[in-house]
């Protein structure tokens, strides 16, 4: 009488015990699929965009187009199906995560805006324009560090995977998805064909703009600190005048070109305009309604006032709700 588990039964003409070297071959195989659909879309791009920068030839996530794509998919489904998941749910804190992960970014986008600086005026670039071949041992410095800040827009789509946690579903906007789902695939090809010289300038400014706002989210996930905050409307202001000064510094290189592909300051400046459109209309949306808002609430408390009553009770029971919201 045979075991249920005898290593020769068999279901149709295989073993079990073939079927660690059936899983082999079939990851074998998907290997070779992969193989071969990375080594086509790479020569295309190599025909469309022209020889990569040898440079970071080998470098983590930079080989091939796939992972970027497949980790940038894997983002917008988890965007699509986080908040149904979380429909029916209560509602994560996250709160010791959040401080950590804040400080993680904000420590990173420090590291990267002071190794850029330094990068920039230890190669001596030119502010106007900049090629991608002149500038050095600082040019390879500088690669290193657009490796990180490549890397960072992977690491900040648990941006994203928070508010989805935390169900602050109104936070998703399209601007959100636009800004977080584009940045990485951009800087994939920028890093394989223009990850030093005149690119430098959009990350600087960008790195230096993240440490302000997550410092900010750090210390808004701790609810004792919020009410000492003030700055969460400037950062905004900050990206804006950031677009606005890589888009001038990008022209110039159009103006007075130098070595640098013009093609990639093209799709720059019309990146940084995208940009400039979808924060300007969220600006808007937050902030001057806001502002609105509160102008009628104040004439209607004024309105009270003068027929002998006080708004007393309304604003008690507006610092009661935001208190409980500050739980969070």
């Amino acid at each position: 009488m045979y075991s249920a588990l005898s290593p020769s039964h068999s279901f149709g003409a295989v073993a079990v015990r073939d079927y660690p070297l059936l899983l082999k071959h079939s990851i074998a195989r998907v290997g070779c699929r992969m193989e071969h659909m990375d080594k086509t879309i790479n020569s295309y791009f190599d025909v469309w965009l022209g020889p990569r920068d040898p440079r970071v030839k080998g470098w983590l996530l930079l080989e091939n187009y796939t992972p970027t794509f497949i980790f940038s998919a894997l983002y917008l489904l988890i965007v699509w199906l986080g908040p149904k998941y979380m429909r029916n749910r209560q509602p994560f804190s996250c709160r010791g995560i959040l401080v950590i992960y804040n400080l993680g970014l904000t420590l990173l986008s420090l590291y990267m805006f002071y190794e850029l600086v330094t990068g920039v005026l230890e190669g001596g670039y030119n502010f106007f324009c900049q090629d991608t071949h002149s500038g050095g041992e600082a040019d390879m410095k500088i690669i290193r560090v657009l490796w990180w800040y490549y890397f960072s827009k992977l690491i900040e789509f648990m941006d994203t995977f928070f508010f989805i946690l935390r169900k602050n579903n109104h936070q998703i906007t399209v601007l959100h998805v636009y800004h977080h789902a584009t940045m990485l695939n951009i800087w994939w090809f920028v890093m394989n064909w223009v990850p030093c010289g005149h690119s430098y300038f959009g990350a600087t400014l960008n790195s230096f703009i993240h440490v302000l706002m997550y410092s900010y989210y750090g210390l808004s996930a701790v609810p004792a600190m919020r009410p000492y905050l003030w700055w969460k409307k400037y950062i905004t202001q900050g990206q804006l005048i950031q677009f606005v000064l890589t888009i001038f510094q990008t022209s110039c290189g159009v103006v007075w070109p130098c070595a640098f592909p013009q093609g990639w300051l093209y799709f720059q400046i019309f990146y940084m305009i995208s940009l400039i459109i979808l924060f300007t209309n969220f600006y808007i949306q937050t902030y001057n309604r806001k502002a609105s808002s509160r102008r009628k609430e104040y004439q209607n408390g004024s309105t009270a006032i003068a027929n002998g009553y006080t708004n007393s009770f309304s604003s008690l029971e507006n610092n009661v709700k935001q208190r409980k919201q500050r739980k969070d």
